[in-house]
């Protein structure tokens, strides 16, 4: 390790920058980097799906369902339905939650705060 410091300190490599103003990509001259990322989710949007996806659980009343709601004291649901609700929800914003953060979320609540803070979620 001593050794690659001692040489990379030594070692000066030219480099050719090319112009990017003739580059028709960039006309402006700059690189904006992008990610399929950059547009997170507001929190309303991610309410919006959570509940929509909870009203369209099979054992679930959707009239009951609002963001306070939890699944097991407020709907009834066990904790094979709770775990289905989060696959589905999974689903919906195309991500994966750890089994450790699947357990704890047992309500809309926590399941909208899970996603809006997701950097994933989409």
């Amino acid at each position: 390790m001593a050794l690659r410091a001692a040489v990379l300190r030594h070692v000066r490599v030219a480099v050719q920058t090319r112009g990017l103003e003739s580059n028709p990509w960039f006309p402006s001259g700059s690189i904006r980097l992008m990610s399929s990322h950059d547009d997170h989710l507001t929190k309303e949007e991610v309410a919006d799906r959570v509940l929509s996806v909870i009203k369209s659980f099979p054992k679930v009343d959707p009239s009951r369902v609002t963001p306070e709601v939890h699944f097991q004291k407020d709907l009834g649901l066990d904790s094979l339905d709770n775990v289905e609700i989060v696959m589905a929800l999974e689903e919906e914003f195309k991500l994966e939650i750890p089994d450790k953060e699947a357990d704890k979320i047992d309500s809309c609540n926590l399941a909208i705060e899970y996603i809006h803070n997701h950097p994933l979620s989409s």
